[in-house]
C-alpha cells in the first residue's frame, strides 16, 4: 500500500499555509538541485512517530467576494474528497464559525471520508476553549484546538490523524501486480493510450476505484501477465485558470505516482517537451520511481532520418536531471509501438529490483578510483573505503569515506556512471548516501 494522503482544506487566512509549513518542516524549504523541476508548495512528505504520509495543500482560494470564496471552497473541498484518505478541515477560532464553514462541512460529511475538524489560532487554551465549542455545531466530530504558529496541540492533532490511517498503510501489500501510473499534461493522450492497450489485448477488464474520481485503476493482461494502469486523465473544471489547472494536475500526479512502480510520462510530440512536462517528470524522479518517457502522437510528426535523434536530444536537454529515463515514440491512434511498452515496463521493474553483490560493487569502485583519483582539498584527499547496496525500488547504495565534505557530487556521479556501465539500471534512478568513517574503524 502507498502512503496515506492528507489534504488541508479551509477558508482564507485560517492558517493553512502556516500549518502546512510547520508539518512539512525543513523539507519544504529545501529546494533540490534538480534542473527543470520547480518545487512549489503543493505537497510534502511528513512523518509522525513511525507513520509517514503525503500532505497536500489544496489552496487556490482568493478572497474576492463571499460568493467566489464559497464556490472556491467547494471546489477545494471536492479536490480533497477526491484525492485524500483523510481530510484536515481547518477553521479559525478568532473568526468564529462562518457560513462557508458550514456549507463545506456538509460536503465533507457526505463524502464518507474521515475528516478531522481542527480549530486554529488557539494560542491560549483557557481564553479560547469556550469559543472552540461553537464548532461542534458543524456536526463532523470533536474540534481539535491548535495553534499552528505557536505549535500548540499539534501532537494531539497528529495522533488523531494517524489513527485514521489503515493499519498497514505504507507497507507492501500482497498485490504483486506491476502498477503503472500514466501522467502528463491534459490532452496529451493518456486515456487514449490506456484505451488502445485495452482494445489491442481484447480482454475483459474490471475498473477498480482509484484514489481520485478522475484516476481509474484498469487491469490489462498482456501475454498472460496482469498489469494495473493508473490513469490520471480528466480535469473536471475546464474553465479554471491555467495556474489552478496546473495545481490540480500536480496534486493528482503526486497521488498516482505514489502508488506506482513505473511512471509513464506522456509527452505530446506535436507540442514538444515543456517545463510543465519537466515538473511532472520531476515528481516521479524525486520519489525514485521507474520512468519511461512516452512521446505520443509520433505519427503526426513529419520525419526524416534525423528526426528521432534530434527529438531525443531536446527531451534529454529539458529532462537533464533524469538521463536514465527510457524514451519510447508511440501513437495511441494507430497503436504504433504500444505493445512494446510492456517489454519496457518489465525491463524497468527488473532494474528497479536489481541487487548487486557487495564484492562486485567494491571491485567496480576500486577500478573507478584507480582510473580517476578522488578529489582533494587543502592537502587532504578523499578515501573511499567501502560500498554496499542497502535497498531496491530504487536501488540505493551507501559509500563509506574518510570525509563526507570531500565527496563532491561530480565524483558520486562518476561512480554512478561506472555502476551503470556495468549493470545498466535503465529506467531507474540510483540513490547514494555518503557515510563518514575514521580510518581506524576500517
Amino acid at each position: 500500500m502507498s502512503k496515506p494522503v492528507v489534504a488541508v482544506v479551509g477558508r482564507p487566512n485560517v492558517g493553512k499555509s502556516t500549518l502546512f509549513n510547520v508539518l512539512a518542516g525543513e523539507k519544504i524549504s529545501i529546494v533540490k538541485d534538480t534542473p527543470g523541476v520547480t518545487r512549489d508548495r503543493i505537497y510534502a512528505e511528513v512523518s509522525w512517530l513511525d507513520r509517514e504520509f503525503t500532505l497536500i495543500d489544496t489552496g487556490g482560494i482568493e478572497p474576492e467576494s463571499k460568493d467566489i470564496i464559497l464556490s472556491q471552497m467547494r471546489e477545494q473541498a471536492q479536490i480533497a474528497i477526491d484525492t485524500a484518505d483523510v481530510i484536515l478541515f481547518l477553521t479559525d477560532v478568532r473568526q468564529g464559525l462562518q457560513d462557508a464553514d458550514s456549507k463545506v462541512a456538509d460536503m465533507l460529511r457526505r463524502s464518507g471520508k474521515p475528516v478531522l475538524l481542527v480549530v486554529n489560532k488557539v494560542d491560549n487554551f483557557d481564553k479560547y476553549m469556550p469559543d472552540v465549542y461553537e464548532f461542534y455545531n458543524l456536526g463532523i466530530g470533536d474540534p481539535i484546538p491548535i495553534s499552528a504558529s505557536s505549535r500548540l496541540g499539534l501532537g494531539d492533532m497528529l495522533d488523531a490523524l494517524v489513527a485514521h490511517f489503515p493499519e498497514h498503510a505504507g507497507e507492501e501489500g500482497e498485490d504483486e501486480r506491476p502498477r503503472i501510473a500514466i501522467v502528463g499534461k491534459p490532452n496529451v493522450g493518456k486515456s487514449s493510450i490506456v484505451n488502445r492497450l485495452l482494445g489491442e489485448q481484447r480482454v475483459i477488464v474490471s475498473d477498480i476505484a482509484g484514489t481520485t474520481r478522475d484516476a481509474i485503476d484498469t487491469e490489462i493482461v498482456h501475454n498472460g501477465k496482469e498489469y494495473v494502469f493508473i490513469d490520471t486523465a480528466g480535469l473536471r473544471r475546464k474553465n479554471k485558470i491555467k495556474e489552478e489547472l496546473e495545481r490540480y494536475s500536480i496534486i493528482r500526479t503526486v497521488t498516482a505516482v505514489e502508488r506506482a512502480d513505473v511512471v509513464l510520462v506522456v509527452i505530446d510530440a506535436t507540442e514538444g517537451v515543456t517545463e510543465q512536462d519537466a515538473k511532472i517528470a520531476g515528481i516521479a524522479h524525486e520519489r525514485g520511481k521507474g520512468v519511461i518517457i512516452v512521446v505520443n502522437k509520433w505519427d503526426a510528426i513529419e520525419k526524416n532520418d534525423k528526426t528521432m535523434r534530434e527529438y531525443e536530444s531536446k527531451v534529454r536537454q529539458v529532462l537533464s536531471f533524469m538521463p536514465y529515463a527510457e524514451i519510447m515514440y508511440v501513437s495511441a491512434v494507430s497503436g504504433q509501438r504500444l505493445p512494446k511498452l510492456f517489454d519496457k515496463i518489465d525491463m524497468v521493474i527488473q532494474n528497479q529490483n536489481l541487487r548487486v553483490a557487495t564484492g562486485v560493487l567494491n571491485e567496480i569502485m576500486m577500478e573507478a578510483v584507480a582510473m580517476q583519483q578522488p578529489p582533494s582539498d587543502k592537502g587532504k584527499r578523499l578515501k573511499l573505503f567501502y560500498i554496499t547496496q542497502v535497498a531496491v525500488k530504487p536501488p540505493t547504495f551507501v559509500i563509506f569515506v574518510n570525509d563526507r565534505e570531500l565527496m563532491h557530487f561530480s565524483y558520486t556521479r562518476y561512480l554512478e556512471n561506472k555502476i551503470r556501465e556495468a549493470f545498466g539500471f535503465k529506467g531507474t534512478s540510483l540513490r547514494f548516501f555518503i557515510r563518514q568513517r575514521k580510518e581506524k574503524e576500517q
